[in-house]
């Protein structure tokens, strides 16, 4: 009888588990489309990174700029065209800074100095500051023409005075043709007079004490280049 009994209770919970509903699946149709929305909402939605470059497009960087310039290791001539056959402006010395305002490429800056505008070789210079903003400019029309002709120094004197310290110092050339601009008188390679043409003479007085040289150099020029004499040493 026991025996029967349970074959009964057993077959009324099969019967009892068939109408149990399944888990927490929710049959409702609005419950599903909410859900959906919610995922489609949360795939659709702007990541915080995109925002974040949204913003950051908004801010305006104005980049620093600083006065484009240049400086040289050594004595350096600036000449009016890019070439040793251009006229020579200037020279610019150790220690000196010129702005830069154009560059020719490859190879040129185009400077201003106290003497005017010129142009100084960039294999002899270094530039710095903002030299990306500086403007190409075209080289000027190749002079025509001929260089002067060689300078020849005749004759120099020194007198070295040595309770003062002082040197009393002149040089003379000769003045081989006419086809000069002037001369320039260089005193330890830099450019210390310029001289109208078919002069011949200078003379100055400079400190110089016992023991010290200087040495002296003559060139004639034009507007197509120069020519150099020798150096001479004067000693005290």
């Amino acid at each position: 009888m026991k025996k029967v009994i349970s074959i009964f209770i057993a077959a009324g919970i099969f019967l009892s588990a068939c109408n149990i509903p399944a888990g927490n699946t929710s049959s409702d149709p609005a419950i599903s489309t909410s859900a959906a929305l919610t995922v489609e909402a949360a795939l659709n939605s702007a990541p915080l990174a995109s925002a974040t470059a949204q913003i950051s497009s908004s801010i305006t960087i104005t980049p620093t700029f600083s006065e484009p310039m240049i400086s040289v290791g050594d004595v350096t001539n600036c000449r009016s065209g890019p070439g040793t056959n251009y006229e020579r402006i200037t020279q610019i010395t150790p220690g000196e800074q010129v702005k830069i305002i154009g560059v020719f490429v490859p190879n040129y800056w185009i400077v201003s100095t106290s003497a005017g505008v010129c142009w100084v070789s960039a294999e002899f210079s270094t530039p710095v500051g903002s030299v990306q903003v500086v403007p190409t400019v075209t080289a000027p029309a190749t002079p025509t023409g001929k260089a002067p002709e060689g300078v020849s120094l005749q004759k120099w004197d020194i007198f070295c005075n040595y309770q003062t310290g002082q040197a009393d110092v002149t040089i003379k050339w000769s003045d081989k043709g006419d086809d000069e601009t002037g001369y320039r008188v260089l005193r330890n390679s830099g450019v210390i007079a310029e001289l109208p043409e078919n002069t011949t003479q200078y003379t100055e007085t400079i400190t110089l004490l016992s023991g010290q040289s200087v040495g002296y150099s003559v060139e004639a020029f034009n507007t197509i280049g120069t020519a150099s004499s020798k150096t001479i040493a004067l000693y005290c």
